[in-house]
């Protein structure tokens, strides 16, 4: 599948998620997957702020994105911190000479394989609901195409949270988005309990989850809330399946 095919199939498949109950893990999810398939970079996380304003992390392209992101928060420093607070896109940033900028989040990203990194604001008229994190194991720039593209992609997925209904108010909104705080809590329990149980990888796990929400059209979250309950037993989870045109992608 060339690129132009791949981002009209995200396209789609973001607006497809645009329902009532619709599970925002899984539609970030797809966007940082995406993220990974279509532009030059090898890692995408999306933190979104609590309705108290703090960010914290839903989704990412694999397990070493999510530790990333999660010392992020713990450090309370780093881009999507910065891209966060400022609403300003932060793109093209060398790693190895960031460290005066961000003097622990600097040295922590280096460790895991990363040069450089991009981060672009989740924003829709003003609100800035979150950021998305872009990572590359190699030094260098991002084209303009390529950033263009995952600013698209980034907008989309703002639209589908904040305006999936147009009859949401605010207080609705702010528990749309605790409960998708909340709901990335159990699946990481689901996770490790997949992971434990077939002596896979989290990231192994987390695909064996998502796999089996969608081939039953079940909420990602729900299906995670059976595994960690035990109403369904790990035996029974689907096993992924990745389409011949992805493979060799990343995921």
């Amino acid at each position: 599948m060339d690129r132009e095919s791949l981002l009209i199939a995200t396209l789609v498949e973001l607006a497809d998620n645009l329902v009532d109950d619709f599970d925002v893990i899984d539609v970030l999810t797809v966007l940082s997957l995406r993220c990974v398939q279509t532009i030059d970079v090898d890692a995408a996380g999306v933190m979104l702020a609590s309705p108290a304003g703090e960010l914290q992390f839903v989704a990412s392209s694999n397990e070493s994105m999510r530790v990333l992101e999660l010392f992020q928060i713990q450090a309370d420093e780093g881009p999507c911190v910065d891209c966060f607070n400022t609403g300003d896109a932060i793109v093209n940033h060398d790693l190895t000479n960031s460290v005066a900028r961000w003097p622990t989040f600097s040295p922590c990203a280096l460790q895991h394989g990363f040069r450089s990194v991009h981060c672009l604001p989740m924003r829709l008229r003003g609100r800035t609901i979150g950021a998305l994190n872009l990572f590359r194991s190699t030094e260098g720039s991002l084209d303009v195409e390529d950033v263009v593209v995952a600013q698209g992609l980034a907008d989309v997925a703002t639209i589908a949270i904040l305006q999936h209904r147009s009859s949401l108010d605010s207080i609705l909104l702010n528990n749309q988005l605790s409960n998708a705080l909340n709901s990335r809590v159990i699946i990481e329990q689901a996770k490790g309990k997949i992971s434990q149980a077939t002596t896979c990888d989290m990231d192994q796990a987390f695909s064996r989850l998502r796999a089996h929400a969608r081939n039953h059209n079940l909420g990602l979250t729900l299906v995670a809330i059976s595994v960690v309950e035990g109403s369904v037993s790990i035996e029974e989870l689907d096993l992924p399946r990745a389409p011949a045109s992805l493979v060799g992608n990343g995921q």
